[in-house]
Order: structure tokens, then sequence, then C-alpha cells
């Protein structure tokens, strides 16, 4: 796993705690437990999570990519958020449907 800075890059000195944690915890230490969850599922639990939660900026986009990155086919996106519409709520599946089309359009 490489090492995340986009906190460090964002936020550098202002919020150094929230850096920190951001960084080094849920990036550094959490994302790399493959051995009890794998990257790929912790990037469906992630979309889901943050698609069911109304986060549907540039954090959804981000994690989709992830997502790609770490092997979820267009297929099982498109799955994955159908699914998830009937819980989360079908406005949220319409904005990270249009996220994910984007980024798998390549």
């Amino acid at each position: 796993m490489k090492k995340v800075t986009a906190g460090r890059d964002a936020l550098g000195d202002f919020a150094p705690k929230f850096v920190e944690l951001n960084d080094d915890v849920l990036f550094g230490e959490v994302w790399s437990r493959e051995d009890k969850l794998p990257a790929r599922d912790r990037s469906i639990v992630t979309v889901t999570a943050l698609m069911a939660s109304g986060v549907l900026d540039s954090s959804l986009a981000f994690h989709i990519g992830e997502a790609k990155k770490n092997g979820v086919t267009k297929e099982e996106m498109t799955e994955i958020l159908t699914h998830a519409a009937f819980y989360a709520g079908w406005p949220k599946a319409w904005a990270a449907f249009r996220m994910a089309k984007e980024i798998y359009q390549d």
C-alpha cells in the first residue's frame, strides 16, 4: 500500500492532528489491514457507506476510482449501486452512478 499524503497536501500545518489521523491511521493503518479485509472489499464498503450517508462529492469519486483500482469491475459497481439505492435512496444512487459512469468509461 502506498503512503497517502492527501491530508498533508491539503491541510498541511493547519490541522496537524486531523492530517495524522487521516493519512497515518485511516489510510495507513486501517486500509493496510488486508489480512483482515481485502482492499477490494474495503472499497465496496466505503463506496456504499459514502453513498448512503450522502457524501456525494470528490470523496465518493475518489473511492469509486480506488474501487476500480482495487479490482471492482464496472458490472460489479453498477450492481453495488443498484442494490444500495433501495437502502440509501434513489437520488443518492443517481449521483453515484453519474460519478461511476465517468470513472469507468475508459
